[in-house]
C-alpha cells in the first residue's frame, strides 16, 4: 500500500484546516503508511461546538436537509470504489465486504432522508378533560440540540452514517469524534456533506486526543447528547460523567446462537461459518457462542469444521480475502492468549488458534468451552467461535443469559413454540430465528439492554432520540 503524502485536514465550520500536528493511518495488515491525518485536542472540539452553534441558529427547513442527504448518498454510490478502498486499508476490511459497508451507508443515509422529510409531531384532545375545552393541543418534535458523535473503528463509514445521517435529519449540528485508528473514512463522508451542499458549522469532524475531545463534548453545556458506539467501559463511564446529558449508547455483546437439534443444521454450519469470522469478528453481533444440543452437536461440528478451514486469509485489498486482520497487534495477543488460555482449561481447538507468517490470527473454532472462559463471558471482537453442548432449550438460554451483555442473540430450530419461547425469554435487544444474530438491515431499531447499551439505532429511532417533544397548547 503506498503511502500518501498529504495531509488529511480536520473539518470545522465548512472549512478544511490543519493543526500542526499530524498522525499516520496505519494499515492493521502490514503495517504500511495509507494515510497521514491533522490531529487536534480539545481547543479544536471547542472550535467544531463554536461552529454547530452558529450553524444551529439558522435552521435548516426539512425539505433542504433531505436534499443534501439525497445528495450524499447520491455520491456514496459514485465513490463506492474509494469509499470501500479507504475503509479496507485502514480498518483491514476485505475490500468485498468493505463494498458492502459502503452500500449499506448508502441506505443508511437514505432512510435518513426519508425521516427528514416524515418527521411529524401529533395532536392532543386537550377536551377530554374538563380544563382542556375551549382548548387546542399539539405536539411538535424539536431538534434536541448539538450532538457529540463518537464513533468505532469496526464500520468507520456506516455507524458514523447512523449519527450524522439521523441527526442532519432531526436539525441537529454534529460534532464527530472518529476513532482514531480509521479517520479516513469519516473525512470522506465529510466531503461527501460538503459536495452535496450542507451549509457550514451542521458537520462538524474531529481527529485528535480522545481524552481531551471526550472532556470538552462531555462538559460542554451546549452539547445536550452524546451517542457512542464502542466498548462498555468506555460508554458507561461517558454516561456517568455527562449526567445532565441524554448519552445513547451502543456497546458489546458476547452474542450467543441456539442450535437446537431439529434445526437445518446446513443452514445453521453456514451461518456461523460466515457469521462469526467476517472482518476478522469485529463486530458487536458477529457470532461468538454457540450452545448446540447434543443430538446435533456431533453432526454440527462435522459440517462446520471444513467451512471455517476453507475461509481465505489474507490481505484485504485481495477480494477472494474473506478474513483478514483484527486492527492491531496488540488485540491479536490478547485474543490468542484468551484461546491459550481456554485449551489450557479443556477446551478443544478444532481449527486454527494461530498466528500466520502473514501475522493475521487463522479462524478459531474451539469446542467444550464452559461460561467462565473468557471466550465465552467477555466479548473476545476477533475471529473465534466457541462451541458448547447443552441439554436442551432451557439451558441454552440460561447459558445464553449468563453474560453481562445483551446485544442480539439467535435461534435455529424448526419448532415454532420453542422459537417463541426463546424469543420471550433471552435478554437481549433483538433475537434472530432461523437467520445468525448478525443480522442487521439498517432501518430496523438495533441496540441492546444490561450492559450492552441503553438506545435504539436505525435512522426512524436515532431521530426520536435526537428530538424532544414540545407541548403547544393554544385557546380557541
Amino acid at each position: 500500500m503506498a503511502m500518501t503524502e498529504t495531509i488529511q485536514k480536520l473539518y470545522v465550520d465548512g472549512e478544511w484546516y490543519e493543526t500542526g500536528e499530524a498522525k499516520d493511518v496505519t494499515s492493521p495488515y502490514d503495517g504500511s503508511v495509507v494515510g497521514r491525518v491533522a490531529f487536534g485536542g480539545g481547543a479544536d472540539a471547542t472550535r467544531a461546538i463554536d461552529a454547530a452553534e452558529r450553524a444551529m441558529q439558522s435552521p435548516l427547513p426539512a425539505h433542504k436537509r433531505a436534499s443534501v442527504l439525497d445528495g450524499v448518498a447520491a455520491l456514496l454510490a459514485e465513490r463506492r470504489d474509494e469509499f470501500a478502498r479507504t475503509i479496507a486499508q485502514e480498518a483491514g476490511k476485505p475490500i468485498a465486504t468493505a463494498g458492502i459497508e459502503v452500500d449499506r451507508a448508502v441506505q443508511t443515509i437514505t432512510f435518513s432522508a426519508l425521516e427528514a422529510r416524515r418527521l411529524t409531531g401529533e395532536t392532543v384532545p386537550m377536551d377530554a378533560h374538563p380544563a382542556g375545552e375551549g382548548k387546542a393541543g399539539l405536539i411538535l418534535r424539536v431538534p434536541i440540540g448539538i450532538i457529540g458523535a463518537i464513533s468505532p473503528f469496526n464500520f468507520p463509514l456506516n455507524l458514523v452514517c447512523h449519527k450524522v445521517g439521523p441527526a442532519f435529519a432531526a436539525g441537529c449540528a454534529v460534532v464527530l469524534k472518529p476513532a482514531g485508528a480509521t479517520p479516513l473514512s469519516a473525512l470522506l463522508l465529510a466531503r461527501a456533506f460538503a459536495d452535496a451542499g450542507q451549509p457550514a458549522g451542521w458537520l462538524n469532524v474531529i481527529v485528535g486526543r480522545s481524552g481531551e475531545i471526550g472532556d470538552v463534548l462531555t462538559e460542554d453545556e451546549r452539547v445536550k447528547m452524546i451517542t457512542f458506539t464502542g466498548s462498555s467501559q468506555v460508554g458507561w463511564g461517558i454516561r456517568q460523567r455527562a449526567h445532565k446529558k441524554k448519552v445513547s449508547l451502543e456497546l458489546g455483546n458476547s452474542t450467543p446462537l441456539i442450535v437446537l437439534a431439529d434445526a437445518d443444521l446446513d443452514k445453521a454450519a453456514t451461518a456461523i461459518a460466515a457469521n462469526g469470522y467476517a472482518f476478522a469478528g469485529q463486530s458487536c453481533i458477529s457470532i461468538q457462542r454457540v450452545y448446540v444440543e447434543d443430538a446435533a452437536h456431533d453432526a454440527l461440528i462435522e459440517k462446520l469444521v471444513p467451512k471455517v478451514q476453507a475461509l481465505k486469509v489474507g490481505d484485504p485489498l485481495d477480494p477472494d480475502t474473506q478474513v483478514g486482520p483484527v486492527i492491531d497487534g496488540e488485540n491479536r495477543d490478547r485474543i490468542k492468549a484468551w484461546v491459550d488460555d481456554a485449551v489450557a482449561g479443556g477446551a478443544k481447538l478444532l481449527s486454527g488458534g494461530e498466528v500466520g507468517d502473514d501475522g493475521v490470527l487463522r479462524p478459531t473454532l474451539l469446542d467444550d468451552v464452559s461460561l467462565e472462559m473468557e471466550v465465552a463471558c467477555h466479548e473476545v471482537f476477533g475471529p473465534v467461535v466457541a462451541v458448547a453442548r447443552v441439554s436442551g432449550l432451557e439451558q441454552a438460554i440460561a447459558l445464553a443469559n449468563g453474560t453481562d451483555y445483551g446485544l442480539q442473540a439467535g435461534v435455529f430450530t424448526q419448532d415454532i413454540t420453542k422459537a417463541m419461547r426463546a424469543a420471550r425469554e433471552l435478554e437481549f435487544g433483538g433475537v434472530t430465528l432461523n437467520e445468525a444474530p448478525t443480522y442487521r438491515a439498517d432501518q430496523m431499531p438495533y441496540g441492546g439492554v444490561k450492559e450492552s447499551g441503553n438506545t435504539r439505532e436505525g435512522p426512524k429511532f436515532a431521530v426520536q432520540e435526537m428530538t424532544e417533544p414540545r407541548m403547544i397548547v393554544i385557546s380557541l
